[in-house]
C-alpha cells in the first residue's frame, strides 16, 4: 500500500500559455517582444520542460551539424554502458579521414582516444572526428545511423530522421527546431559534456606532434553571459542553425533555430529570446538534487529503522515573476520497504503540481545503503526498546 503526502504549498507566478490553432507553434500568451527571423524556433525551461516559444517548431528541415547532438549523446551512453570509456583507443579508418567539411584533419590509421575524439566533436563540429566515433560504437557509421534513429524515437523525436553522424547533405535526412532541443536537454545530463562545451580555443595534438587549433563554433560560449552548451550547423539547404542552453541562477533555458539567413542572426535571435525569458521567468528549487527531503520510509529487517530520500534531480517551480500562483509537492511513497537497500535506489517519486496541473514527476531515490539485520541487530534492537 503507498501513501500520498501533501508537503507544501507557496505563492510562485503563474505561467499563461496559447497554442495557436494554425500551426504557429506554442508562444506566451502575452507577447515576448522578440522578432524571431529563423524559419523555425523553439525554447524551454531545462527543468520542467515548460515550452517558452514557438515557430513552426515541428517543421521537418535539414539541421546540418546540430546532428552531432546525437552523436555525441550516443557516445556519452556507451561510455555510460560501459562499452568504451574515455582512454579507449581509436585506429581512424580512411573513411573516417577523408570526411570533407569541418574537420581537424585526422590522418588514416592513426591512434586517437575516444575523449579527445568527441572534444573535437564537440568544440570543432568535427565530421572526421564523428565517424571515426560512429565506426568504434557501431562498427559503421550506417549502423551508428540506425542507433540514432532508435534513440530519436524514443525520446519522442517524432519529425527526426537521420542518415549519417555529421550533418552532411544527405536524402531524407530531417528534423525539427523542437526535437533538437529535446536532444541537447538529453545531452545536457551528462556533466562531463561540458568540459568539452565550455572550450573556446585550444591546439589539438596529433600523434605526430602537429596542431591543429580548435575553436569553439558556437561563439555564444564567449559572448553570451551564462551559455555554456551549444552546437551550430551550416549547409546551404539548412542555412544557419544554433541550438544552446544557457543558466543563470537556478534557471536554465534551451533555444533553437533552424534556417536563419547568416551567422550573426542566429546568434542575435537565440540572444533575445535567452534574455526575454530570464527577465520575465524564474525557476525557484523547492529541494535542490542531493538534498534531503523531510520524508522517509519505514524499513523492514534493516540495520535501519528508516532510510532518508533525496531528488534524482532538482525539484522547481517555473514562474512568471511578479504572478501568484499555488504549487504542491505530492509524494508517492511505499509504506514499508526491505532490506537490502542501495545508495541510489528507487524509491518512491514526488510530483509537482502548479494551479491543479501535473508540472513534472521526479524520482525520489535512497540517499544511503542498508544491509539487511543479522540476528545480533535483531537482539540489540529488542533491548534497545526495552
Amino acid at each position: 500500500m503507498k501513501k500520498k503526502l501533501m508537503l507544501f504549498m507557496l505563492s510562485i507566478c503563474t505561467l499563461l500559455i496559447a497554442v495557436t490553432p494554425s500551426g504557429g507553434g506554442v508562444a506566451y500568451a502575452d507577447d515576448c517582444g522578440v522578432d524571431v527571423s529563423a524559419k523555425s524556433a523553439y525554447m524551454l525551461d531545462y527543468d520542467t520542460g515548460t515550452v517558452l516559444y514557438g515557430k513552426n517548431e515541428n517543421e521537418r528541415l535539414p539541421i546540418a551539424s546540430m546532428t552531432k547532438i546525437m552523436t555525441a549523446l550516443l557516445v556519452f551512453e556507451a561510455i555510460d554502458e560501459g562499452k568504451l570509456n574515455y582512454d579507449t583507443e581509436v585506429t581512424i579508418s580512411e573513411n573516417a579521414a577523408s570526411m570533407g567539411g569541418s574537420q581537424v584533419f585526422l590522418d588514416g590509421n592513426t591512434v586517437h582516444t575516444v575523449e579527445n575524439l568527441l572534444k573535437c566533436v564537440i568544440v570543432a563540429s568535427a565530421n572526421d572526428a564523428s565517424v571515426a566515433l560512429a565506426e568504434t560504437v557501431a562498427g559503421s557509421e550506417s549502423a551508428f545511423s540506425n542507433e540514432m534513429n532508435k534513440r530519436a524515437k524514443q525520446l519522442g523525436m517524432t519529425n527526426t530522421n537521420f542518415t549519417n553522424c555529421t550533418g552532411l547533405p544527405a536524402v531524407n535526412a530531417y528534423s525539427s527546431a523542437r526535437d533538437v532541443s529535446v536532444m541537447l536537454k538529453e545531452l545536457l545530463k551528462h556533466e562531463r559534456y561540458f568540459e568539452f562545451s565550455k572550450i573556446w580555443l585550444e591546439d589539438y595534438i596529433h600523434p605526430d606532434g602537429r596542431a591543429t587549433t580548435i575553436t569553439n563554433t558556437n561563439k555564444l560560449i564567449r559572448f553570451y553571459n551564462g551559455c555554456d552548451a551549444g552546437k551550430t550547423g551550416y549547409t546551404s539547404e539548412a542555412k544557419f542553425c544554433l541550438s544552446a542552453s544557457a543558466k543563470r541562477g537556478d534557471m536554465r533555458i534551451i533555444c533553437t533555430v533552424i534556417g536563419e539567413e547568416n551567422g550573426k542572426k542566429r546568434f542575435k535571435d537565440v540572444s533575445d529570446l535567452f534574455n526575454s525569458s530570464f527577465a520575465t521567468f524564474e525557476n525557484k528549487v523547492l529541494i535542490g538534487k542531493g538534498e534531503l527531503v523531510e520524508n522517509s520510509v519505514e524499513v523492514v529487517r534493516g540495520k535501519k529503522s528508516t532510510i532518508i530520500l533525496t531528488p534524482a534531480e532538482n525539484v522547481t517551480a517555473f514562474s512568471k515573476k511578479g504572478e501568484d500562483g499555488r504549487v504542491e509537492l505530492v509524494y508517492d511513497l511505499p509504506e514499508k520497504i526491505k532490506a537490502p537497500i542501495a545508495e541510489g535506489q528507487r524509491i518512491g517519486s514526488v510530483t509537482v503540481v502548479k494551479d491543479g496541473a501535473v508540472v513534472k514527476e521526479i524520482d525520489l531515490l535512497a540517499a544511503e545503503s542498508i544491509e539487511k539485520a543479522n540476528i545480533l541487530d535483531s537482539i540489540k534492537r529488542i533491548f534497545s526498546n526495552w
